[in-house]
């Protein structure tokens, strides 16, 4: 760093070649080289949080285990004073990490959250009313924190109209007997070119805990692969944002254009020191292992009367792909669909997340913590993918540029109404199907599900009985028995029907009226 010696020679040259020139001169060099440094680098996570208050609205990235500031949440955990947060993140991590701990020791009252997930003591905790929670479709949430980074106060989405969400019939705290003490607010609707769309009002946060590869002491970040997720929109979303580094280097080690959070949202940067998780580890089977089958498509599909079943269902819904197409694909079954799709057909998967270009399950060994998808499960990525925070990934969605999802569902109505996300007493939360199914004109939304569930109840009905993830969205609904097609305004048209099947046990088994088409096919 020049000295102040330094600095009044070099103006004293200067000088030769003019007052003006000496004058501008130095304004501007005074305000640059003859300063001290910018560094914002702590020594310790004890120090970045020493004024940290109670009472806080916290942002806090990550997905699942993935890019989890847990140096950070673990200092809070030694601050038992810090009580009464608000905890803003997709979900709370599993019992034993991230702000699963914080929830177990009590310093968080509310959660605003996308998804419970495995989690037992979040979902215990909420059906108890030990904690308050205002679920929220994954892509809003994404965009409620994106936009308070933005000063943008509030947002209309199409994401969950005709909803609970909308409603306001959506339980924010239970009694201890797990019945509804406080509900949600109805949400202002608007409609935009024919479509309806909910007002969400933008998240301001207190502080914001930030998981970054890199950072250097003017504050920029650079995420890695699939851990940018909400860490993005979070860092630039809080009064006091500070990021815990696994790399911290110095300025310009990190190019201009790899830096994913510029330093201006920035506060305070400390040395990540906790290790990375993985939740699931999932692989792909080994090449070497000829005759064994694929763990995860073992798990998926089941054994016996099951199995087959669920083969003729993803079988069928591998011939939805086209090629050049652009999927998204639900957990369980419409995951194993690609390993279906022929060799002429060349299909980019989606992962809400933040990836485009999903490649298959890992060999064991190979997984990567930041790699995972929205299922929380290991990943690998094709040549020519791209990563991006979950903001960007739910933009692509809601806008359109998602050609086909592929879901599994609890119950599918007669005007294809959908119900994947709640069963009574159990609640996992809505993840981003809302906004997977928020544009059925533009993304074509298929139902991969048995015909009836674990008691023999149709699970194609008239009307869900389960709170609905999207109304009037599903296009295509394919079980073991048949493919049905889905008129919003006229119902259900049975396409193709399995072979050793009749149209009337399919009747049977089905709550919802359905016309039979003319060209009734085989479903091959």
């Amino acid at each position: 760093m020049p000295s102040t010696a330094m600095c009044m020679r070099t103006l004293r040259a200067y000088a030769k070649y003019g007052q003006n020139h000496a004058a501008l001169f130095a304004r501007t060099f005074s305000v640059t080289a003859c300063r001290g440094e910018i560094n914002k680098v702590y020594p310790s996570a004890a120090e970045a949080l020493k004024d940290m208050k109670p009472n806080s609205t916290l942002l806090c990235g990550g997905f699942g285990l993935c890019g989890v500031p847990d140096t950070l949440i673990d200092e809070v955990l030694k601050k038992p004073e810090i009580t009464g947060l608000t905890a803003v993140s997709n979900n709370a991590g599993t019992d034993n990490s991230g702000l699963g701990k914080l929830l177990r020791t009590k310093q968080i009252k509310k959660m605003i959250a996308s998804y419970i997930g495995e989690n037992k003591t979040f979902e215990s905790m909420y059906l108890t009313g030990e904690v308050e929670l205002e679920l929220t479709p994954q892509g809003t949430l994404a965009e409620r924190c994106a936009a308070g980074g933005k000063g943008i106060p509030a947002f209309y989405t199409p994401a969950a109209f005709g909803t609970v969400v909308q409603t306001g019939e959506l339980p924010l705290r239970n009694k201890l007997d797990g019945t509804p003490d406080q509900f949600s607010y109805p949400k202002d609707v608007k409609v935009f070119n024919g479509k309806s769309y909910l007002l969400e009002h933008a998240i301001a946060g207190d502080y914001a805990f930030v998981k970054a590869y890199k950072a250097d002491r003017l504050g920029n970040c650079q995420f890695r692969l699939a851990a940018n997720n909400f860490n993005g929109a979070m860092g630039r979303n809080a009064k006091m944002t500070i990021v815990e580094a696994e790399h911290i280097v110095e300025p310009g080690e990190i190019p201009p254009e790899a830096v994913h959070l510029p330093g201006i949202y920035v506060k305070r940067v400390i040395q990540s020191t906790a290790p990375k998780n993985i939740e699931k580890y999932t692989w792909s089977k080994d090449p070497s292992e000829s005759a064994a089958e694929d763990p995860k498509a073992a798990a998926a599909l089941g054994t016996g009367d099951t199995k087959a079943k669920r083969e003729r269902i993803v079988k069928r819904a591998a011939k939805e792909f086209k090629n050049g197409m652009y999927a998204n694909l639900g957990i369980g079954m419409p995951m194993l669909a690609p390993g279906f799709v022929g060799e002429d057909v060349e299909v980019q998967l989606q992962s809400e997340n933040g990836i485009l270009g999903l490649g298959p399950y890992p060999l064991k060994g190979q997984e990567d913590a930041d790699l995972i998808n929205a299922g929380k499960e290991t990943v690998t990525l094709k040549p020519g993918a791209s990563v991006f925070g979950s903001e960007e990934s739910f933009g692509m969605i809601r806008s359109g540029r998602i050609n086909l999802t592929i879901l599994g569902a609890m119950q599918v109505s007669a005007t294809g109404d959908l119900a994947n996300w709640m069963l009574p007493g159990k609640v996992k939360g809505f993840g981003g199907a809302m906004d997977l199914v928020s544009n059925p004109s533009a993304t074509k939304v298929v139902v991969t599900m048995e015909h009836t569930d674990k008691k023999g109840n149709p699970k194609i009905v008239k009307q869900c009985a389960f709170p609905l993830t999207g109304k009037a969205c599903v296009s295509r609904i394919i079980t073991e028995l048949g493919v049905f097609d889905v008129d919003f305004a006229h119902g259900l048209t049975l396409i193709e029907i399995a072979d050793g099947v009749t149209v009337d046990e399919i009747k049977a088994k089905t709550e919802a009226p359905f016309h039979v088409a003319d060209d009734l096919k085989p479903m091959l």
